[in-house]
């Protein structure tokens, strides 16, 4: 049931989050894009689709801590402190994407943006992708943990 469980953590981590990372480091320069030209049919077309694939994604990025919980509980590794973090992190990684990334890009695919705001959306996106590739590296490495990293 482990393998199992792992596997769609895994699976699910690559479908639902790295769609996200990709279409929100994509979303900012394409704005600038919509903001430079704003009658470009294409350009406002491509900021409403990487938007779309943010909100989608996130949605079903859900699962992934779900699947997570469900493999460490098998595991018996809830208490170890490479997955706290990695829990702490992810919890972050949300709390970014919710607050600070969607509603930025939804404020400029609605045509209420600035150059400036693409710079500062820019910036969350990164961290958002900075907290992520933190907690890939975590599961991945498991610093003290006594399951056979």
């Amino acid at each position: 049931m482990t393998t199992f469980l792992l596997a769609v953590h895994v699976l699910a981590a690559i479908v639902a989050i790295g769609p996200v990372t990709v279409a929100a480091s994509m979303f900012p320069p394409a704005a600038r894009r919509v903001l430079a030209v704003p009658d470009d049919p294409r350009a406002v077309e491509t900021v409403r689709l990487l938007h779309r694939i943010c909100r989608v994604y996130a949605t079903v990025g859900v699962v992934v801590p779900v699947f997570g919980v469900a493999t460490a509980s098998a595991m018996g590794v809830l208490g170890d402190a490479w997955l706290i973090t990695s829990v702490v992190l992810t919890v972050l990684a949300a709390v970014v994407l919710g607050a600070l990334v969607l509603p930025r890009q939804e404020a400029l695919v609605e045509g209420g943006g600035t150059p400036r705001a693409t710079v500062r959306l820019a910036m969350f996106t990164g961290v958002f992708n900075l907290l992520w590739a933190v907690v890939t590296v975590l599961m991945i490495v498991r610093p003290g943990s006594t399951t056979g990293a």
